[in-house]
């Protein structure tokens, strides 16, 4: 798979990650089961970080389950966030964090959409000095939140980013993803399929010629593709119940990458039929 580096480290990231908004909310035997078989096929064709928060219900709890004794557990990239507020609510919720991932280090702690960012971010520093944790970021997932990101990136030294960015909503491309490159943060991308309205929006259409020339297989390949194409892209984290689904995701990291004639074509051809 696609490696992009991470500015702050020169560490690499393999490009497509794996976010578990809603995919991991899950209980019961059977949906755990599945839920080890969609980040098997994801680490097994070379994921690498996997995303979740606690505002997401149940998914740091599973990803904990599904990786533990795993023999690719130690290898997965873990990102989590704080969603509260204020500073004894935030350690609390962090702490928690730790122990529902089975996890001594978290890789990667952001603030999620920017709640009481202030307030968390001098922990997240002094964390990441003391080693509990390795990253510190911030996120959101929506347009209107792109100037706050911009501005805060601008004036604070942050490790990552994490941002909406699709084939549909390109708004971040000329807004915050050369503002990131620029300061050196790393970029994570979410929603890159529009929570599934862009695909519901292709169904039926069928892929031209000139895009299965280039080895791309579906509509989530060629978006995956188009998303990663851009060299500000550090890695972008789809979710999916579907193990086949997650192999296919992490198989697009590893095709081959579109060049900027190709992606200004998708992009006039998708206005075309949209």
């Amino acid at each position: 798979m696609l490696e992009r580096i991470i500015p702050a480290s020169g560490e690499k990231m393999p490009v497509i990650g794996m976010g578990t908004w809603q995919s991991l909310n899950i209980s019961g035997a059977g949906a755990l089961q599945n839920a080890a078989q969609v980040v098997e096929a994801w680490a097994g064709a070379g994921g690498r970080l996997i995303d979740s928060s606690p505002m997401y219900g149940k998914a740091e709890e599973v990803i904990g389950q599904v990786t533990e004794g795993q023999p690719f557990a130690d290898r997965l990239f873990y990102a989590t966030k704080v969603w509260t507020t204020g500073a004894k609510e935030g350690l609390a919720q962090m702490e928690d964090s730790f122990r529902k991932m089975k996890r001594q280090t978290i890789d990667l702690m952001q603030i999620h959409n920017l709640v009481d960012w202030k307030t968390h971010l001098p922990q997240l520093r002094r964390w990441k000095e003391e080693g509990r944790i390795r990253y510190i970021g911030i996120t959101h997932y929506t347009d209107a939140s792109h100037e706050e990101l911009r501005r805060i990136i601008e004036q604070e030294p942050l490790d990552f980013v994490q941002f909406n960015y699709s084939l549909l909503n390109r708004h971040a491309e000329q807004f915050l993803l050369p503002v990131a490159q620029d300061k050196g943060v790393a970029t994570l991308i979410n929603r890159p399929f529009g929570e599934g309205h862009l695909l519901k929006l292709l169904v039926g259409k069928k892929l031209p010629e000139w895009v299965t020339a280039q080895g791309i297989q579906s509509w989530p390949d060629c978006i995956l593709r188009y998303i990663i194409a851009n060299p500000a892209v550090t890695c972008v984290i789809p979710a999916t119940s579907v193990p086949e689904h997650a192999l296919n995701n992490a198989q697009s990291g590893a095709g081959l990458i579109p060049d900027e004639a190709f992606c200004k074509r998708l992009v006039a051809y998708i206005k075309e039929v949209l």
